[in-house]
């Protein structure tokens, strides 16, 4: 079966924190991969530094943005996806997995990246999560892709355990800090560390080497 990567998270950026080394180490190996980006971001609350933005042009900037790491990426398939930021929680569940279903059977993925529902910390990353799991869950078993969650939230090892996926991103460090650099309205205090001392910095020793995730574990397949 061929392999093939889906990533749905709900804002420009998302992509380049948790997911950039794995989207960029499948790229070289030419996997094809699709981004779903459920909105971009416009509510977003830095405007750059110096100021690049208000909350008028924001939602433009973002955009060209994410086009931008598309690019840094590779990804070869990047939908945006429309959703207004902030309100995916208050999105009805069932159409927003009416539309994640949609995708994922167009795609037909073997491997599907988005937010651990309950332990992403902001709640259009957890409405997202968990319109997701609502998608796959739908589909028969033997069409289901492997599910990599993202979970960063502080009671995430006490409830999920430790990350069932850990990913050496090192030959793609500097891919991930492009990809980070290019949503500078939104990463420039994080640019600024980056440069002052570069990816070796000890907070950033991680960060850089590797990305984690958990498996999303189906009631249904134990």
């Amino acid at each position: 079966m061929e392999e093939r990567l889906l990533v749905i998270l709900p804002h420009p950026d998302d992509e380049s924190f948790g997911a950039a080394g794995l989207i960029a180490l499948k790229r070289k190996a030419n996997v094809p991969v699709t981004y779903a980006c459920c909105t971009l971001g416009e509510m977003g609350r830095s405007m750059g530094k110096p100021l690049i933005a208000n909350r008028e042009t924001l939602k433009d900037i973002r955009k060209k943005e994410l086009e931008q790491v598309a690019k840094i990426l590779n990804i070869n398939d990047l939908r945006m996806l429309g959703y207004r930021d902030k309100t995916l929680e208050f999105e009805d569940e069932e159409k927003l997995a009416d539309h994640f279903e949609q995708i994922i059977r167009e795609v037909k993925p073997t491997l599907l990246v988005t937010f651990y529902p309950g332990y992403a910390v902001h709640p259009d990353h957890n409405a997202c999560g968990e319109a997701v799991i609502r998608a796959v869950k739908r589909l028969k078993r033997e069409e289901r892709p492997t599910v990599y969650c993202i979970a960063f939230s502080n009671d995430r090892f006490e409830h999920i355990g430790e990350p069932d996926v850990e990913i050496d991103i090192s030959e793609v460090a500097d891919i991930k800090i492009q990809a980070l650099k290019a949503h500078r309205s939104q990463t420039y205090s994080i640019v600024e560390k980056i440069e002052e001392g570069g990816k070796d910095l000890p907070q950033f020793q991680q960060f850089f080497h590797k990305e984690t995730f958990w498996i999303y574990p189906f009631d249904d397949e134990k």
